[in-house]
């Protein structure tokens, strides 16, 4: 399964990866190739809680412009 990610930096130059379709799940890394490691993990950590909890998998997420 894919998802979409949010890619950004903070002002300390950390970089913040987040999955809008799975409220909550956010990662981050000291260089863009481990946030985007980091993140499959989030994503894999966050279904298994969430089916674990009986909530639904994802969110419908829809672009805006």
């Amino acid at each position: 399964m894919k998802f979409n990610v949010t890619i950004d930096r903070d002002k300390d130059s950390v970089w913040i990866i987040e999955c809008p379709s799975i409220p909550g799940c956010i990662s981050q890394g000291e260089t863009k190739e481990e946030a985007l490691e980091n993140i499959q993990d989030a994503i894999s950590a966050c279904l298994q809680v969430r089916a674990e909890m009986g909530l639904p998998l994802t969110m419908v997420t829809v672009e805006y412009v």
